[in-house]
């Protein structure tokens, strides 16, 4: 076998378990490679201005097997067109915060999006696996829900 183009960062499952420590949030994430842009499950989203500067205030599963609630007022980074799987595109929101997985630490763009539907409050997507080996057989190699 060749060897890789580089040195994978960490190697993941399909699923994992992921930390937002800004956010005081460990979830269970959807490793994605089909979606370029990472998401959040989000409700009651509300953008507004104040001093200058755009903010963004939502509600979020609260973590790690539970669907309470917990509420957040951050700064809005961006606002993009995003295409979902069922090819519908809408413009969500964005923050950035920080995420670790296992020992990988980094900076994070999340789209806010509703998930309730979906099993996992968090989808990974391309962007954030820059450097990123899949395992698509294992699940939870960095922590079990």
């Amino acid at each position: 076998m060749d060897e890789l183009p580089y040195k994978p960062r960490a190697i993941v499952g399909r699923r994992e378990m992921v930390a937002l420590p800004e956010l005081d949030l460990r979830l269970a994430c959807k490793i994605d490679t089909g979606a370029r842009t990472s998401a959040l499950h989000a409700d009651n989203i509300h953008a507004f201005e104040q001093h200058g500067q755009w903010w963004i205030s939502f509600g979020t599963w609260s973590g790690e097997g539970t669907r309470g609630t917990s509420r957040f007022t951050l700064p809005l980074s961006d606002r993009r067109k995003v295409r979902s799987s069922n090819g519908h595109a809408s413009w969500r929101y964005v923050i950035r915060t920080t995420m670790q997985l296992g020992e990988l630490t980094q900076e994070l763009d999340l789209t806010l999006v509703d998930r309730a539907a979906m099993k996992h409050p968090m989808l990974l997507g391309r962007r954030a696996m820059r450097r990123v080996l899949v395992a698509p057989g294992t699940a939870f190699l960095h922590g079990t829900p």
